[in-house]
């Protein structure tokens, strides 16, 4: 496994994070999973709060209470649940996050939290208000750093400007380049790193039926599966190629991988022992199809 320095911290994160949503409410085959994922190098586990009601975070909490130090702990916060389970509700204030870093402190049963990332946001949050309870919980300790979880380039600018995040995460893909219009620069300026999701496109771009996806017609996510076809080799899957599109960027510190089985767990390390790509290779996946940012929320 390679490993990538996170600029702002002390942390080095293996270059393939493991996206925990993934994983079912099968306590025992999943521990074994996630411990196997450990042993295979990989040290960046990412939850969340909303994942089915804290039962994701009891689960990872579970995995590595023994090897707590060896281990990047990622969870997220602001989406409350209702009393009656019913469903979530968008909360942001300073309150609803200190009492919510406790509930996951318990749960990931753990007294830190490595990263503690705003599970979304918009311009209508009060900014200053929920980046004050993240420095108040990095001031007690509770957590090391924190960062968001977003692909909207105008709650990722003003959270630049106006705290210390160290991450972002967001959606990036050969069929997803919204983050190359008005994010990735900026954040690799302000040394804040990027951690990518849905970098196989809900698997289109490997081995599922091409769909319409975002702004692409079904011929062309085709048309980009292909693509990513023709640049693999006997010594890079089509995963790890697609996989390695998105860690080409030089802002981007880890892709977080959801893994459900033990064979994508192989073939998810496998793509890191791959070769990277050559510009070459990026170029012409970067002309398979045309680039459409698609945002609509600035």
């Amino acid at each position: 496994m390679n490993y990538r320095s996170l600029k702002k911290t002390n942390f080095k994160i293996s270059e393939i994070s493991f996206g925990c949503m993934s994983i079912s409410a099968d306590n025992s085959e999943n521990i074994a999973l996630l411990q196997r994922a450990f042993d295979a190098g990989i040290t960046l586990f990412d939850t969340a709060d909303l994942y089915d009601q804290g039962e994701n975070e009891r689960i990872v909490g579970r995995a590595f209470a023994g090897i707590r130090q060896q281990v990047i702990l990622a969870t997220k916060v602001g989406n409350q649940w209702r009393t009656d389970g019913s469903g979530w509700d968008w909360n942001p204030t300073k309150a609803y996050i200190l009492q919510a870093a406790d509930e996951s402190l318990k749960r990931l049963q753990t007294d830190y939290i490595d990263l503690y990332q705003l599970h979304g946001g918009t311009l209508d949050d009060p900014i200053d208000e929920t980046i004050e309870a993240f420095e108040v919980l990095k001031q007690q300790g509770k957590i090391r750093e924190y960062g968001i979880s977003s692909i909207r380039p105008s709650v990722i600018r003003e959270w630049t400007i106006r705290s210390n995040m160290v991450t972002v995460m967001m959606q990036y893909s050969l069929l997803d380049r919204r983050p190359e219009e008005s994010c990735l620069e900026l954040l690799q300026q302000n040394d804040i790193g990027v951690l990518t999701r849905g970098s196989l496109a809900k698997g289109m771009l490997v081995n599922k039926p091409a769909v319409p996806y975002l702004t692409y017609s079904a011929d062309q996510v085709k048309t980009a599966a292909q693509a990513v076809a023709a640049t693999s080799t006997a010594n890079r899957s089509a995963t790890a190629t697609a996989i390695q599109f998105a860690l080409y960027q030089p802002a981007v510190a880890s892709a977080v991988v959801g893994i459900r089985t033990d064979s994508q767990l192989v073939e998810a390390v496998a793509s890191n022992n791959s070769p990277a790509l050559s510009q070459a290779e990026w170029e012409y996946l970067n002309e398979a199809i045309p680039v459409n940012y698609y945002n609509q929320h600035r």
